[in-house]
């Protein structure tokens, strides 16, 4: 789902690093890398296995009360220290990534998931705040061991692949969703409860999507 127009930047959580191949090639492949402050070290203990060699992330932004000395010494770039409560490290990075890459047109957020639950569930939905806060937005992907997320804003075709898992969220009741290409058809949804419209799946290559309204929903592939 990367549109491949820009560069990319990736984000690292303090959740699950991931373990399998797609995400690392990921982070094999970024132009900027961005570490919550409390994944560093995290970062640090998987680097040589994704990049071969020693290879810094650019920006570890946060606190900076979950790093531990040894951990600070070892980081040779830069330090950014952010105090508000207002906003979750993840949602610092991918602004600071927007304020100064401006030459970025994909995030890709790892390990943004497979910790506490509830920090996985915020960690999703803020996809949707994303899209509505940033004005254009770059295209936001978490993307984990198990699935790709991302958020969408009105009527779309999603080129997934035919036989792909297909799980769609949102947080607006009165918004209706049309469907093409999903086994079980959305179009009759009602976006009152998070499993309404998930576990579907893909019978077409390009799913298409057609909104009642502008709004905003949370598409998860495996």
């Amino acid at each position: 789902m990367i549109a491949d127009m820009g560069k990319t930047a990736v984000i690292i959580d303090n959740g699950k690093f991931p373990t399998k191949e797609y995400p690392r090639y990921l982070l094999s492949k970024a132009d900027y890398i961005v570490c919550c402050d409390g994944a560093l070290a995290k970062f640090f203990r998987h680097m040589e296995q994704v990049f071969g060699e020693e290879r810094m992330p650019d920006v570890v932004i946060g606190d900076m009360d979950s790093i531990g000395r040894s951990v600070k010494r070892r980081f040779t770039g830069k330090f950014v220290h952010e105090t508000e409560q207002e906003n979750n490290d993840q949602t610092k990075a991918v602004t600071y990534v927007i304020d100064n890459f401006k030459d970025v047109s994909d995030i890709i957020i790892l390990g943004a998931t497979g910790g506490r639950e509830d920090h996985t569930i915020g960690n999703l939905s803020l996809l949707m705040e994303y899209s509505r806060r940033f004005n254009p937005c770059p295209h936001i992907e978490i993307v984990s061991d198990w699935c790709t997320a991302f958020a969408i804003t009105g009527s779309t075709d999603i080129s997934c692949g035919e036989g792909r898992k297909f799980s769609l969220f949102s947080p607006d009741n009165s918004l209706t969703i049309k469907s093409t290409g999903l086994q079980w058809p959305t179009d009759g949804v009602v976006f009152d409860n998070w499993w309404k419209a998930t576990l579907n799946r893909a019978t077409e290559d390009t799913v298409h999507l057609e909104f009642s309204h502008r709004s905003m929903a949370l598409v998860i592939l495996d």
